[in-house]
């Protein structure tokens, strides 16, 4: 007979997305186009690129951030870090389906954004699709391994799919990376899950 383990469910919350506050790298032109203006600058009259413009909407809450977003993609500016800030906004206004598509064309732009990887294993958890979240949070521990949430973020992710040896691991790998104030949370999760565990 089968013995059901109830595991403990603390108010535990997850860390939330992760915008780009700057433009990480710029872009690369298209395969097959010349780049006939290498010499030449782009000189804005408010100094700010399309990008920055847009972010600095986004911190503000302006709705036209998105708007901008869009533009400074359309335009070649930081096309891959204004789809991932753009998918944030979609997620935040409920339409998963359209911030899914932000953030994986963001990954075609560059497949080893760790932003877009990370906030797209947040959605995913969020919508109850935890295969794919536990994909993403591993590759973003990949590109970044020294990023703590994504760990912690992980062990949440792996707790709720029954992997609980696997969970305590990935909330071991946070503590490591945070204060002692910060790992308390992880450390009684780790705990519970261990006692759960027979531990």
């Amino acid at each position: 007979m089968a013995k059901v383990i109830q595991f403990p469910r603390p108010n535990v919350e997850k860390f939330g997305f992760r915008p780009v506050r700057k433009n990480s790298k710029p872009t690369k032109r298209k395969p097959g186009q010349l780049d006939l203006f290498s010499t030449g600058k782009v000189v804005s009259l408010n100094q700010l690129s399309r990008f920055e413009e847009a972010l600095l909407l986004d911190d503000r809450g302006d709705a036209k951030a998105k708007e901008i977003y869009q533009r400074a993609i359309d335009e070649g500016d930081s096309i891959a870090d204004s789809y991932c800030n753009l998918g944030i906004l979609e997620s935040q206004n409920g339409h998963y389906t359209k911030a899914i598509d932000c953030f994986t064309k963001c990954l075609k732009e560059n497949p080893r954004h760790f932003e877009a990887h990370y906030n797209l294993a947040n959605l995913y958890a969020e919508v109850g699709n935890l295969s794919l979240a536990k994909v993403h949070y591993g590759i973003s521990i990949e590109v970044e391994p020294h990023f703590p949430n994504s760990h912690f973020n992980l062990g949440l992710t792996l707790a709720m799919n029954k992997e609980v040896e696997e969970a305590i691991h990935s909330l071991k790998s946070y503590c490591r990376l945070v204060s002692v104030k910060e790992r308390v949370q992880a450390e009684e999760l780790i705990q519970a899950f261990s006692q759960s565990l027979g531990n």
